[in-house]
């Protein structure tokens, strides 16, 4: 008689990183062609695939959601005292 043996926890693969320039790419094609299509065809997550796109969005305006690191500084500048203001 054959045992399947459990050998614990399927191994995480590494956390893979991409460049802005990549991204912006990626985002540009998702104009043009469907999220899904898209991260099949470059192996990503559609979810990944999708952040990105709502990120893009929030950066020049179009959405309200997220915007990256840049943009928020220039939208939240400090006072002389440190305080925080909201353009």
């Amino acid at each position: 008689m054959f045992i399947m043996e459990r050998t614990g926890k399927k191994k995480a693969c590494p956390r893979r990183s991409f460049t802005p320039e990549f991204k912006a790419a990626i985002v540009e094609l998702c104009r043009r062609r469907s999220v899904g299509r898209v991260a099949k065809d470059f192996d990503l997550t559609e979810i990944a695939v999708r952040g990105w796109v709502r990120q893009a969005e929030g950066d020049v305006g179009d959405r309200d959601g997220p915007i990256s690191g840049e943009r928020l500084v220039d939208r939240f500048r400090g006072d002389a005292h440190g305080r925080v203001i909201a353009r």
